[in-house]
């Protein structure tokens, strides 16, 4: 039986790079619900902020008729992540790997393996209307 969230948080943002900074005072009002200690909430922060980076500059292209959605739910035991861009979306598993030798030292590419390593579970998700990134984290 599929659980209703107990409390859902959303945030709209303009394919703009400045608008990133909204990203932290945003978690910050769902952590008074949620409760996530400092490591948690900071892990949150990264991978948050990268997703929503990756919408804005490589799904939108920063196109400003375009809009990236973050959306939370905070419920009993997880908190679950959205963030919904309006671009053609990528396949993730094609990415190159950041261990490897050669791009170790490559200043790009390390944000999907941020995400993975950081939270319970991350999927890639392309709708009709963009791509939706959907990253959970386990509550205490």
């Amino acid at each position: 039986m599929p659980r209703t969230p107990q409390h859902h948080f959303v945030l709209v943002l303009k394919s703009q790079p400045q608008q990133v900074a909204k990203v932290e005072t945003f978690l910050r009002r769902v952590n008074r619900l949620a409760r996530l200690n400092k490591e948690q909430f900071n892990k949150l922060l990264v991978v948050t902020t990268e997703a929503v980076n990756n919408g804005i500059l490589h799904g939108n292209k920063q196109d400003p008729e375009k809009n990236v959605t973050l959306t939370c739910e905070v419920r009993s035991d997880i908190l679950m992540v959205s963030i919904h861009d309006q671009g053609t979306g990528f396949d993730a598993e094609a990415l190159p790997d950041p261990l490897a030798q050669e791009n170790l030292f490559r200043e790009h590419g390390r944000g999907v393996f941020l995400m993975r390593s950081m939270m319970e579970s991350v999927l890639f998700e392309r709708t009709e209307h963009g791509l939706e990134v959907i990253m959970t984290m386990r509550l205490r």
